[in-house]
């Protein structure tokens, strides 16, 4: 207590202290003075005000206390006289058993007289519930019927009640109401027909099934009733419980499983588009009897039953089970596709489970799948088999009639631009977009996978698509005569390959969701390429066969008195190309710079052979003045036929050759020939000792300086433009050769 008042006196002190720290708040002593009493009164107040009310608490509950105690010894007095009163009355309630006895009998009594008057009159019920069961009065005949129910069962509660272990009045009572189980079993029968045919019953007469409901109801109040007192006594009535409500779920189920299996009207035999009218019937049954039960049905059933979302479990439940047993059979695969996109498309749509009236009573989306996903997969992989399969036929079979048209002597069909081309590509692509558009109907990642499979099979096509043509060249060579139209029909075959990258690309554009390259287009891509290419090299070789005779005409002495090769070769040559102006682009333009640069390097190389050696100066001019002049008509001719930007490079290889033949200055022929491999620098040593041979004049020393001097300064080749004389090969002089011309010139 001290030590608190020191602490009070030090607060106080140090609280003074603050509030007078300068001389102008002396002025205020008093006014804090008033102000720290009116603070200490009120805290006095509100000290006071506690304690009274913690006060006023404790008397209270004192108060309670001492009533509780009183109560307890009351409630205790109580107990002791009850105790008192039981142990006197144990003697009183033994005494009273006979009268116990004669109060069940007289229970048991009153019951069979209650009752006499049913009993009697049994056999004359039975007879006219079954009546009433005949004459479709349900409601009436149940009725009649729990009455017997109930006379019976009361008896025999009694009884059972009276002696639980006579069994043989027991009987008696079962044999004398038998009937009334086989009306029970009646009545049954008459509800589950009604139930079969409840949705013809919904809309005929509605009253009918309402009136079965509430049988099966008053059936499941007595069951319930029946159950609870077996709880408490052990009795129940024989045939209880009947559970009508279970056996009634029971046969809606096998009714919409029988109308969902006896959709099929058809068979494959008899129809081949048998699953698709099966699946049609059903998708129309199943949403026109949804739609009834939601208009009408549902308004038949006490609203716990569900009724709705029940026959919607019940139906997909039974769709979902004939659907599998369908798959489960050997389909083909135009039926696996039908199959997967009516159960993966149809089914959850507007058409059907979807529609709109069915919408605000259910959700869709919380259906299980109609094929679990493993029966799916396998049909899936069975249809990829099945169409990988057929599609081998289809293309293989696409061939052979191409093949066939071949062979015609009529010029293949023109497109609208005028370029040939056959049925082929057209047919192949067709059957892909058929089965693209199947496959995009059941799935977009199975619709990938078909178009990849289509390119895996083009790919492999295309390879034997390559071998035909070549197989076709080879037989025409063995006799050019044969096919009439060969030159037409390869330029449709190179005409195909352009189509079918067009038509790739426009598959690929529709049907796939990525427009990024993959191995098997660069593939594709590259047989195509090669097989074009190789069909233009044929065409080329076709025309090259008909100009032999005349290209062996050049720079020779035939050549030099006086030929018509060049301009046999040009006409020749312009003539194809005619036919040639029905290639597609690029091909035509790569094949128009082909053919420019095979006549030039076949003219060089009848300058590389040395067929001729020119005698003297006027004779290698006027050679040189023709070569020029064929170059020019080589450049007139290809420039018409739009051969490209090469052409003034390649026809000047002639002209460049001229101007060494023609050079009069033998001491300026090192220059002409240096000018000569700049221009041309794949130009080799054997190729300028070739064309200083075919001059004549040259002498040994001057070409070994000259071969000597352009070795040392070898400019090299960069390869940016197409060589010329690469593959230009000079023939070398064997024994046989020297020995001809060494016995030439001593006969001459």
């Amino acid at each position: 207590m001290e030590e608190t008042s020191r602490e009070a006196v030090a607060t106080a002190v140090q609280r003074v202290a603050g509030m007078l720290q300068r001389s102008d708040q002396l002025d205020k002593v008093e006014q804090y003075r008033r102000r720290e009493a009116r603070k200490k009164a009120s805290v006095e107040a509100r000290l006071k005000a506690a304690i009274q009310s913690q006060l006023d608490g404790v008397r209270t509950g004192l108060t309670q206390l001492h009533s509780a105690l009183l109560d307890v010894k009351d409630i205790q007095g109580s107990l002791a006289d009850v105790s008192k009163d039981w142990r006197q009355s144990i003697n009183t309630i033994e005494n009273l058993k006979d009268v116990k006895d004669a109060v069940v009998q007289h229970s048991q009594l009153a019951s069979a007289v209650e009752n006499l008057k049913n009993i009697f009159s049994v056999p004359q019920i039975v007879s006219g519930t079954k009546l009433l069961i005949e004459q479709a009065d349900l409601l009436q005949a149940h009725r009649k019927l729990m009455e017997l129910e109930c006379s019976r069962d009361d008896l025999m509660y009694e009884q059972y009640r009276m002696d639980s272990k006579n069994t043989s009045d027991m009987n008696l009572i079962s044999i004398y109401f038998e009937d009334v189980q086989e009306l029970s079993d009646e009545l049954a029968k008459q509800l589950w027909m009604v139930l079969q045919r409840a949705m013809v019953t919904v809309r005929r007469d509605p009253t009918m099934l309402v009136s079965v409901v509430r049988i099966i109801e008053r059936e499941e109040k007595i069951d319930r009733r029946m159950v609870d007192r077996k709880k408490q006594t052990g009795f129940i009535p024989p045939g209880r419980p009947k559970r009508w409500k279970d056996k009634m779920f029971q046969v809606l189920e096998g009714t919409v499983s029988t109308r969902i299996e006896g959709t099929q009207s058809v068979t494959r035999e008899a129809d081949k588009m048998w699953l698709v009218r099966l699946l049609e019937i059903t998708r129309k049954y199943v949403l026109d009897d949804l739609i009834i039960v939601k208009n009408l049905m549902v308004q038949c059933f006490p609203l716990h039953y569900n009724t709705f979302n029940r026959f919607f479990s019940l139906y997909h439940n039974a769709v979902s089970t004939r659907v599998t047993e369908l798959a489960a059979e050997d389909l083909e695969a135009n039926e696996i596709v039908s199959m997967l996109t009516w159960v993966l498309n149809t089914y959850k749509s507007t058409e059907m489970m979807g529609h709109p009236e069915l919408l605000s009573e259910c959700d869709i989306n919380q259906l299980e799948p109609l094929l679990p996903p493993d029966v799916v997969n396998d049909l899936l992989s069975k249809y990829v088999q099945t169409f990988t399969s057929n599609i081998t036929g289809w293309l293989r079979k696409a061939l052979e009639t191409d093949k066939k048209d071949w062979q015609k002597e009529t010029e293949p069909e023109a497109d609208q631009d005028g370029y040939y081309q056959t049925t082929l590509p057209a047919i192949v692509f067709q059957m892909f977009e058929q089965n693209l558009q199947v496959a995009a109907q059941i799935d977009g990642d199975f619709k990938e996978q078909v178009l990849k499979l289509c390119l895996k099979q083009m790919n492999t096509f295309l390879i034997r698509y390559r071998e035909e043509a070549v197989t076709y060249k080879e037989e025409h060579l063995r006799d050019r005569q044969l096919p009439q139209c060969y030159v037409q029909y390869m330029i449709a075959i190179i005409n195909n390959c352009q189509t079918f990258k067009e038509s790739i690309n426009s598959l690929k554009r529709k049907y796939s969701q990525s427009l990024e390259p993959t191995d098997s287009d660069a593939a594709i891509e590259r047989t195509l390429n090669e097989v074009a290419k190789e069909g233009c090299q044929f065409l080329l070789d076709e025309v090259f066969l008909d100009l032999e005779h005349h290209l062996t005409e050049l720079l020779t002495r035939k050549w030099v008195t006086g030929s018509h090769a060049v301009d046999t070769i040009c006409v020749t040559v312009e003539d194809y190309f005619n036919d040639f102006n029905k290639i597609k682009k690029p091909f035509n333009q790569e094949m128009t710079s082909e053919a420019l640069r095979r006549v030039v390097v076949e003219y060089i190389k009848a300058v590389m052979q040395k067929r001729i050696t020119f005698k003297n100066a006027d004779e290698r001019r006027e050679g040189a003045d023709r070569m020029i002049k064929e170059a020019e008509q080589f450049k007139f001719l290809f420039r018409r036929l739009a051969a490209g930007e090469d052409t003034d490079r390649l026809c000047g290889a002639i002209a460049a050759i001229a101007e060494v033949f023609k050079l009069t200055d033998p001491t300026l022929l090192f220059l002409e020939v240096t000018t000569l491999v700049s221009k041309y620098p794949d130009i080799r040593e054997e190729h300028i000792q070739a064309l200083l041979a075919v001059r004549g004049d040259a002498s040994r020393e001057m070409r070994q300086m000259i071969i000597g001097t352009l070795s040392e300064n070898k400019v090299s080749y960069s390869g940016l433009t197409q060589p010329i004389f690469k593959d230009i090969t000079v023939p070398t002089m064997t024994m046989t050769t020297m020995t001809s011309m060494a016995t030439a010139k001593l006969l001459k």
